[in-house]
């Protein structure tokens, strides 16, 4: 058997193999989410995790008995189980995202009319899950869309685009696996071997100077940040070039093992600061009394 033959073979097995993974193990939306929910666990203060606790006992009560909610890792991908009842959720999938084109300015507040967007969601439900007078059940749905946004906001290509759907237009290739798009990748193969193969275990418990140099800030920086690594690492990774010079870019491209291996990194600290900023609004929306009231311009 010729070295074509063994090639095209394993391409064919390959591309297979990623065809029959389950919907949500081909995005942040299971292994990434859960490990950004993990890391979070580990670095809460006792008091936050005993609330998360408590509020997690409501969840027969939100009435959605095919999607687990047992735990804040269960609460992590729950908003990506509603997209299955359309007709009762469908109001709250414009709130996964908010692109903005890498070769526009950054503007945080355009596209999300009526709090239709992550950045004002994230804030929204911080403000329900830390409002003490409301229902249990009111306050573990805002855990569970808190939690996935915060996750949702540090993917790069849920902020930065390049006229193209955040990258789902870009039909691309990852190493050997042919057939996928640029998005997908970057949600699912991607953040799956960046986390699986960090020299240091991702979910762990972090020193002090490590959360400082890694949390902080507030949704429409860490927007911001994604849309910055979307202009500057993840369009020239894929195209050897700058996005937004030249002509434009083609509709579909590879990564070889060199783009991947480049890209490891980026997906490791975008995964490791959702957990951190996670556990950092976790703990304040369960501390006693208000949230402060944000700054606006």
């Amino acid at each position: 058997m010729g070295h074509r033959t063994i090639r095209n073979r394993l391409l064919t097995l390959v591309a297979a193999a990623l065809a029959l993974l389950p919907a949500q193990a081909q995005a942040w939306g299971f292994f990434a989410h859960r490990t950004t929910a993990e890391i979070a666990l580990e670095n809460v203060k006792p008091e936050t995790r005993a609330g998360i606790a408590r509020l997690l006992k409501a969840a027969p009560e939100l009435g959605v008995p095919g999607c687990d909610l047992a735990s804040l890792e269960d609460a992590s991908v729950w908003p990506d189980c509603l997209r299955k009842d359309y007709w009762r959720w469908g109001y709250t999938f414009a709130w996964h995202y908010r692109t903005t084109p890498v070769c526009e300015a950054y503007e945080p507040r355009k596209n999300c009319s009526g709090q239709n967007c992550i950045l004002a969601q994230i804030e929204r439900n911080q403000r329900i899950l830390a409002d003490e007078g409301l229902p249990a059940n009111v306050r573990l749905e805002a855990l569970a869309f808190l939690v996935h946004f915060i996750g949702d906001v540090h993917m790069p290509l849920h902020s930065g685009d390049h006229e193209d759907r955040g990258g789902n237009d870009i039909d691309t290739a990852y190493g050997i696996a042919p057939g996928l798009n640029l998005h997908w990748i970057w949600d699912g193969p991607l953040a799956e071997r960046a986390i699986t193969s960090a020299e240091m275990p991702l979910v762990r418990r972090y020193s002090a100077k490590e959360r400082a140099e890694l949390g902080g800030g507030t949704p429409a920086d860490w927007g911001r940040e994604s849309w910055e690594t979307s202009r500057d690492f993840v369009y020239p990774n894929a195209f050897d070039r700058a996005p937004c010079e030249g002509e434009d870019l083609p509709d579909e491209t590879a990564l070889t093992q060199e783009d991947i291996e480049r890209a490891i990194p980026i997906s490791q600290r975008r995964v490791t600061q959702a957990g951190i900023r996670m556990a950092e609004y976790l703990d304040a929306a369960f501390a006693p009394g208000p949230l402060p009231e944000p700054e606006r311009d």
